[in-house]
């Protein structure tokens, strides 16, 4: 069986009465689970997430991060605040943050060299949408992209991230690659990872997001290449989340 990495994505969902059952029961989950596990939280609930989950297997961090550690950024949250909160995981370059709060390839390369630098492990999140998979663009874009959020990168720096492929036109809508489809970019994006940090393969993990959920777990985790997943809604039910987080592939 391979070990998988399955990390939880709230997005803006849970208020605190909401999360006070749920990491009750996570924290249980992942004490018997095989695979590693991790959940990304909004950055209000740090404090309470940091002390309900002392002492567990599992990890947590948050959703986004600014590149500076003091300033006058008004709304930004700077990553020695997250130190404070024994923060692990951060992601950087969500699809939602790229397109709804304008983090371009060069903002996500400083926020992933800076999550590096304060010693968090990003997860790294890229992906194509709609128009450009049927105009045959899924290769160049990826390649664009993890190009610029790579830049100035080293092949140790490859070894410490979490690469997230979610394809956007998947995100949320239900619909996911074929077997087929993914096994296929799969094996671009580890060659080309590859090639930009002059790592080798075995040491690159790469998790599969959207529209992850129990139905499809088991096929998306087995495909070849893949280490885990980015999982949205389908981690906001502990049942749902337990599910995938207890799924052993070949």
């Amino acid at each position: 069986m391979k070990k998988l990495y399955l990390i939880g994505n709230f997005k803006m969902n849970m208020n605190l009465s909401e999360l006070r059952p749920y990491l009750k029961s996570y924290k249980k989950v992942a004490k018997r689970a095989a695979n590693s596990t991790g959940i990304c939280v909004p950055y209000v609930y740090l404090d309470y997430v940091s002390r309900a989950l002392k002492g567990s297997r599992a990890i947590y961090g948050v959703q986004d991060m600014y590149y500076q550690d003091h300033g006058a950024y008004t709304g930004e949250i700077s990553p020695s605040m997250l130190q404070d909160y024994d923060t692990k995981l951060v992601i950087i370059g969500h699809s939602e943050r790229r397109a709804m709060f304008g983090d371009t390839d060069e903002i996500v390369n400083k926020k992933l060299t800076t999550a590096l630098k304060y010693g968090f492990t990003p997860i790294l999140c890229f992906g194509e949408t709609l128009e450009e998979r049927e105009a045959g663009k899924v290769t160049a874009v990826i390649k664009k992209q993890l190009t610029k959020a790579l830049a100035g990168l080293t092949k140790a720096d490859g070894g410490k991230i979490f690469f997230a492929y979610e394809p956007i036109w998947a995100i949320g809508t239900g619909v996911v690659p074929t077997t087929e489809q993914l096994s296929k970019v799969v094996k671009q994006i580890r060659s080309i990872i590859t090639k930009i940090l002059d790592t080798t393969d075995d040491e690159i993990k790469l998790l599969y997001g959207g529209s992850l959920k129990p139905s499809n777990a088991k096929q998306i985790l087995a495909i070849n290449g893949v280490n885990g997943g980015l999982i949205g809604g389908a981690c906001l039910k502990m049942e749902d989340f337990k599910s995938i987080i207890y799924e052993n592939v070949e």
